[in-house]
């Protein structure tokens, strides 16, 4: 390669059912831990720009909420970002649950094939990622891929495991080659344009859906208060965890405030991996009813609130 070979840029949407494995297949595109991952569904709000460079081509890939049949004003917001995200890319990669179809018998959920439809209705073409891959037998594999081709919309399959990465350099290489001719957006060594206040609320939000096993993840949310910066390079970060209920509070609490040292503790771990510095991180619990109804919450997400 030379630098008088032209460049190409362009942004690819991740979008599938909910915990189709988007985000993992993001940070593996990526290198890089850039969207919160947990075994629960809708876990991700908003959609997060994760920055790949593949020869000449820099990907923007854009890790969208999993599209469903939204019920409540945020999961309005969240399948309307989805959407917007799809439509405004020049390409779309639809992540598909392999193991979950196969468990259905080589039905597509309910939620892909809304998903089929949608782009249909668009006019739009995508590509295929069967993931998790790993957990399903080859010949069954060529079922599954062979009933969803059958819907038409579909270029091209590949067959992944965003979780231990095969099949992901293949799709990115793919991918690389289908974008158009064009400048780079980011440096070459920028990984997201996420700020790092938004990416710092979204790792103890991890921490908080991976060590609450009831529905209370849904009804919490956290945001960066302050953060400020030492000589020593060291930073202190003061997070707020809104709940809507006084209950929820003790919860997260713990006993003798047991949980909210061990999900502090695990935040702290993984933000000093990521920033490659010290981290003092000091989380607070704060009741506020209402915070699902507040534009405010949806202003920072970069979700309309009235969708």
């Amino acid at each position: 390669m030379t630098d008088a070979e032209p460049r190409s840029c362009g942004f690819v949407a991740l979008v599938g059912a909910p915990n189709a494995g988007k985000s993992t297949l993001l940070n593996a595109l990526v290198g890089a831990k850039l969207s919160i991952v947990s075994p629960k569904v809708q876990t991700t709000r908003t959609r997060i720009r994760g920055v790949a460079t593949e020869g000449r081509a820099q990907i923007v890939f854009v890790d969208t909420p999993g599209i469903f049949a939204p019920k409540r004003r945020l999961e309005r917001a969240m399948v309307a970002a989805a959407w917007a995200g799809a439509a405004d890319a020049d390409l779309v990669v639809v992540v598909v649950d392999a193991a979950a179809m196969a468990e259905k018998k080589g039905t597509p959920d309910d939620d892909t094939l809304r998903i089929v439809e949608g782009l249909r209705a668009a006019g739009r073409k995508a590509v295929l990622a069967l993931n998790k891959v790993d957990k399903v037998k080859p010949p069954v594999l060529l079922g599954l891929a062979e009933r969803l081709n059958r819907e038409g919309i579909f270029t091209d399959t590949f067959m992944i495991s965003a979780l231990d990465g095969s099949g992901v350099a293949d799709l990115k290489r793919h991918l690389a080659q289908q974008l158009p001719e064009g400048d780079w957006l980011y440096p070459e060594d920028q990984l997201s344009d996420m700020p790092e206040r938004l990416l710092a609320a979204e790792v103890t939000r991890e921490q908080l859906f991976l060590q609450l096993h009831q529905e209370l993840p849904y009804a919490l949310t956290v945001e960066t208060e302050s953060w400020e910066e030492f000589a020593d390079g060291s930073a202190k970060i003061t997070q707020v965890i809104y709940v809507e209920r006084e209950n929820q509070k003790a919860i997260v609490l713990g006993k003798g405030g047991a949980r909210i040292k061990a999900v502090g503790a695990a935040a702290r771990k993984e933000l000093a991996a990521m920033l490659g510095r010290t981290v003092h991180l000091f989380l607070f619990v704060k009741v506020r009813e209402r915070w699902r109804e507040d534009p405010e919450r949806y202003r920072l997400w970069d979700l309309d609130f009235n969708a």
